[in-house]
């Protein structure tokens, strides 16, 4: 059993097409299998347009308890594309750290577009939101980055110490 057991996340996936049903979206049911392999207690992931949409649904996840709100799409560059704006004006303050070894992390592994994504991260009370890009490739890169410290980082925004190690 996992340290996050019990530890609610939530998926929001930004999608004019999917929210559409022109298509099923395929990211949003990655991350929830990944959060749950984790350890995480996580729903079926909302699909909503794209914009203030997922605004929305980012509020009514921190709202319903998430700890971690994990969003995938929205972030390039094609006049739709509003996730990182309508997730920074929910935020308490970025985590910019975080996004930029997602971007990172993608480039190193041989896709330059992975620059192109302008997702953000940050602290929305007692939460901490990511915006993942809306492809697989980039939802797979960046949970490689972020499951290694979402717990902690989780544990950290509500005051919770970590060990230290002696020496």
């Amino acid at each position: 059993m996992s340290d996050t057991e019990g530890i609610l996340a939530a998926v929001v996936v930004a999608s004019n097409r999917a929210a559409a049903g022109v298509y099923e979206d395929t990211t949003g049911p990655m991350i929830a299998e990944a959060l749950r392999a984790d350890g995480w207690a996580v729903g079926e992931p909302a699909v909503v347009p794209d914009g203030e949409p997922v605004g929305v649904a980012i509020r009514a996840a921190v709202d319903a308890g998430a700890r971690a709100v994990l969003t995938t799409g929205g972030t390039g560059l094609t006049p739709t594309d509003r996730t990182p704006e309508v997730t920074r004006a929910l935020l308490d303050r970025e985590v910019p750290g975080i996004a930029e070894a997602v971007r990172a992390y993608g480039v190193a592994q041989g896709v330059p577009t992975a620059m192109l994504s302008r997702g953000v991260a940050g602290v929305c009370g007692d939460a901490l939101v990511v915006n993942l890009p809306g492809s697989a490739g980039g939802v797979r890169d960046g949970l490689a980055v972020l499951l290694p410290v979402l717990r902690h980082a989780v544990e950290q925004i509500v005051g919770s110490d970590h060990v230290r190690s002696e020496g």
